[in-house]
């Protein structure tokens, strides 16, 4: 599953050319007979040895330490930390929006990334939404289906979990649009990205009791639903995610460890 704390997400990855190669070969080459193939999801025999391999992941590692952080760690500690790593993700925001041809939005993230980078005490704080400034996420896979590519194969990601190719295509511009790969302290870098993850997963721990029947078809389902959802703009409807007893972020299926 996917995870992620505050209002907004973060880069969800680099050095994906290899991993893209990857999943075209083993789709292309894979035999596992799948009788019924969801139709976004051709390469669903190897995506579901991704999966698997994910979710080994991360009940061995990622899943023990976020539980051991989450005991450690006061709510308004990890509240902080969730939104400055929130706040890095606005100039992405900024500059999807423009691209996609909504000024607006841009301002709005801009203005977010000012405010709590400054009154927020480096982002720790988000005042822009006490102040009632919100706006959309936006990145480079909505960019790319604003502008054309509007249907894409399902793609599970190693560690990284569910995408789309179109998505994966738009992580490199992702990532160059994401201020902590400018810190200039490769220590720093790691230190922040590792938090950044456990974190992000913590904040999953309490949704895991939603998933229910097959774990890979409820995730990659609701993450398609979702995907839709944000790349029209919340034109389908009411969010599938919004109601109380499915409050699932903005991030949580966009850069996750364990599916």
């Amino acid at each position: 599953m996917q995870q992620a704390k505050g209002t907004r997400a973060g880069v969800r990855g680099s050095g994906l050319a290899a991993l893209m190669a990857a999943a075209l070969l083993a789709g292309c080459a894979s035999t596992s007979a799948i009788e019924e193939r969801h139709p976004d999801d051709p390469w669903e025999g190897f995506n579901r040895q991704v999966f698997a391999f994910n979710d080994a992941v991360d009940r061995a590692v990622l899943k023990p330490v976020a539980r051991g952080y989450r005991t450690v760690t006061p709510q308004p500690v990890q509240t902080g930390v969730g939104n400055f790593f929130s706040n890095l993700g606005e100039p992405r925001t900024a500059l999807n929006s423009l691209l996609q041809g909504k000024p607006g939005n841009a301002g709005i993230a801009l203005s977010r990334f000012a405010i709590n980078t400054t009154i927020g005490i480096g982002g720790l704080w988000d005042f822009a939404t006490h102040m009632e400034i919100t706006g959309r996420d936006e990145d480079f896979g909505q960019t790319l289906a604003v502008w054309g590519w509007e249907e894409s194969r399902y793609l599970v990601l190693p560690f990284l979990g569910p995408s789309t190719l179109r998505d994966t295509s738009g992580l490199p511009v992702d990532a160059e649009t994401y201020p902590l790969y400018y810190f200039g302290d490769v220590e720093l870098e790691v230190a922040l990205t590792a938090l950044r993850i456990v974190d992000m997963r913590a904040g999953l721990l309490d949704q895991e009791a939603l998933i229910s029947g097959d774990r890979y078809s409820f995730i990659r389902d609701a993450w398609l639903q979702r995907r839709r959802f944000e790349i029209s703009d919340g034109e389908m409807g009411d969010d599938p995610f919004a109601m109380d007893d499915f409050d699932f972020d903005d991030a949580d299926f966009d850069d996750a460890f364990s599916d």
